[in-house]
C-alpha cells in the first residue's frame, strides 16, 4: 500500500490550527486549466479540512504550493478507480470517528465522469453529510463558449469504446432533443466526428472546445460534417470537449399519422391505438385524438 495510504487519521502538527469544519465530506472543484481559477471557499477547506483526499495527490500537493497552503502534518491520500473499494471504508471510518474529509478531482467537478461517485454516495448511504464547493467544470465551460442553446443540455460523458456499444450509445443520443455534450480523448476524435456525422447528420452545428482555460485554449464552431473534414488532417491535443447542438424535431405529417393509425386500430381499440400513435410520433394525444375520430368518420360516409 502507498506511504500516504498507510494511516488515514493524521498526526496533526503542534501548530496546525484546529479544523474549521464540521464532520463532512467536502467535494471541491478544482481548476481545469489556469490554477486562479480555485475558489476562495475550496482554499479554505483546503486550508481547514483534516484529511485531504485526492485523485492524483501530485496535482493537488501542487495546487496548495502554488495557492500557499501548508499540509502541515496532514497527508494527501489517493482515491481513484484502482483503489476506491479498499479506501472508502476508511474514509467512511473516519468521518464517522468526526473527521472532516475533502475530495478533489485532478480537475473540474468532483463526481463528473470521476471515481468520487462512488465515494460519495457511500457517504450518503451511510447517512453522513456530503457538501459541495461548486467551481470549475470543462462541461459548463464549454457550454458556456459554444455559442449553442444551452437552455436543455444532457451531459454524454465517454462514448464506450466497444464500437457496437458506441453506435448504440450515439443512436440514443440522436432521440434526445437537447444540446449534447460529450469528452473525447485527442486520440479518438477523429473518428468519434465520422460516427458522429453518420448517426447524428453532418448538418448538426457544433463546437469542438480544447485545452479550456489553458495557454493554447482553442475553440471550432462549425457543422459536424466540416468539423470532420477540417480537423481530418490535424493532430490534435489536450482535454475536449464536443458540445454539438440538438437536431430539428421531425413533426410527422397528415398522410404519416393517418397510416400509422389505420394499422393500430386494426389491431387494438381506439384508446389504446391513440396512445401507441402518441407514442411513437410523438405527438399530443389530443391530437392524434381527433384524427383518429376524422379518420373514423370518413370511414363511415
Amino acid at each position: 500500500m502507498p506511504e500516504d495510504e498507510d494511516d488515514i487519521l493524521p498526526q496533526l502538527a503542534d501548530d496546525q490550527p484546529a479544523a474549521n469544519f464540521a464532520p463532512a465530506l467536502y467535494l471541491i472543484a478544482t481548476p481545469i486549466g489556469a490554477a486562479r481559477d480555485i475558489t476562495l471557499r475550496a482554499l479554505d477547506l483546503l486550508k481547514g479540512c483534516e484529511i485531504l483526499v485526492a485523485e492524483d495527490t501530485r496535482s493537488l500537493r501542487r495546487l496548495m504550493e502554488i495557492h500557499g497552503i501548508a499540509l502541515n502534518g496532514r497527508k494527501v491520500l489517493a482515491y481513484h478507480d484502482h483503489n476506491g473499494a479498499q479506501m472508502r471504508p476508511r474514509l467512511l471510518a473516519a468521518l464517522q470517528q468526526g473527521k472532516s474529509v475533502l475530495y478533489a478531482s485532478e480537475a473540474g467537478t468532483p463526481l463528473v465522469a470521476d471515481p468520487g461517485f462512488q465515494l460519495a454516495r457511500s457517504v450518503i448511504s451511510e447517512g453522513l453529510s456530503v457538501i459541495a464547493a461548486p467551481g470549475p467544470s470543462a462541461m459548463l465551460a464549454a457550454l458556456t463558449v459554444a455559442g449553442l442553446p444551452s437552455d436543455r443540455f444532457c451531459f454524454m460523458g465517454f462514448a464506450p469504446a466497444q464500437a457496437g456499444a458506441r453506435r448504440k450509445f450515439l443512436e440514443e443520443a440522436a432521440k434526445i432533443p437537447a444540446t449534447l455534450i460529450f469528452y473525447e480523448s485527442p486520440k479518438r476524435v477523429h473518428r468519434f466526428l465520422i460516427e458522429l456525422c453518420e448517426i447524428l447528420g453532418k448538418d448538426r452545428d457544433a463546437a469542438l472546445c480544447r485545452e479550456l482555460t489553458k495557454k493554447h485554449e482553442e475553440i471550432v464552431r462549425m457543422p459536424l460534417g466540416d468539423m470532420a473534414e477540417s480537423l481530418s488532417d490535424r493532430t490534435l491535443r489536450g482535454e475536449i470537449v464536443l458540445v454539438v447542438d440538438r437536431g430539428e424535431k421531425q413533426v410527422a405529417d397528415q398522410q404519416t399519422l393517418d397510416e400509422a393509425l389505420k394499422i393500430a386500430l386494426d389491431q387494438m381499440r381506439l384508446k389504446d391505438a391513440v396512445a401507441q400513435v402518441a407514442t411513437e410520433l410523438d405527438l399530443p394525444r389530443r391530437q392524434v385524438y381527433q384524427a383518429a375520430l376524422a379518420l373514423d368518420k370518413g370511414q363511415q360516409e
